[in-house]
This record gives structure tokens, sequence and C-alpha cells, in this order.
């Protein structure tokens, strides 16, 4: 069913998110992964390929270059951790201190730290994993006014 002016997305029924980035090396990235605390689905995963489960109903598939090449015929649209990233992955957690053991983790397992935000109503900060991809987590402050 399209989305048409004044569909709503929930009338689609349960829908699962994957995201799949291609990386330089599925056993690091997968510690990489693994370090940031995130949940790695053993059901979906093998020698190319690491499943992680970010949140329900969320993924994120980490493959070989190789593996990612084949599906779909993208061979010339793989960068690599010196391409800048052509997607940010944002996503919110619970609290203030999530946001800054996450990202804290991150470095810690090689992750590049970026740029903090700290708005009225919200708090981000920013990192890049080995593959170079960016990921933005952040956290909505209760009760915040998103206009100021």
């Amino acid at each position: 069913m399209p989305l048409t002016p004044g569909t709503r997305a929930g009338t689609l029924g349960r829908m699962s998110i994957f995201i799949t980035c291609p990386v330089e090396s599925v056993p690091r990235a997968t510690a990489f992964t693994t370090a940031l605390g995130w949940t790695l689905n053993a059901e979906l995963s093998g020698d190319q390929v690491s499943c992680f489960a970010i949140a329900p109903d969320q993924y994120v598939m980490l493959g070989s270059r190789e593996m990612y090449a084949s599906v779909g015929g993208v061979e010339s649209l793989i960068g690599g951790p010196d391409t800048p990233s052509k997607v940010t992955v944002s996503f919110d957690l619970g609290s203030r201190e999530a946001v800054d053991d996450l990202v804290e983790r991150a470095g810690a397992a090689g992750g590049r730290s970026g740029d903090t935000d700290d708005y009225p109503f919200m708090y981000q900060r920013q990192f890049d994993d080995p593959d170079g991809y960016h990921w933005s987590p952040f956290w909505m402050k209760p009760d915040a006014d998103a206009t100021e």
C-alpha cells in the first residue's frame, strides 16, 4: 500500500528496519559494535555479515564489502573509512548520560568522537565508527520547547 497524503505509516502494519553497512573487516566491526553494548543476532549473522539488534525491530547489518557488492549490483557505491558517510544514523536514548556513555564506549573501541550539541530541547553527540559511518545519538529533554 503506497503512502499518499493523509495516509499514516501506522496503517502499513508492523515494520522492521535493517540498516546495511559495508565494512572492511566484519570481525573488527563486530567487536566495535559489541563494545557499544548492542546485541548480536546470531541467527542472522555469519562469516560475511553480523546483525545487531539496536532496538525492537531495528537492526544494523555489517556486511563484508564483497557481500554488500553482490547484493543488487552496487559495486560503485561502496565507500571506505576515508569517504564521508552519505547518511547519519540518529536515534534517541533515554538520558543525557546514556548518550555520553555510548559515545565514550565508541571512542574507547576505536571510533572518533565528533561534535556535541546542547540545545534547549535536545542533547546530541556524534561519532564515526572505524568504517567511517556517522552516528548521532540524542536525548530529547522532557518538557522542553523545541521552538526555543
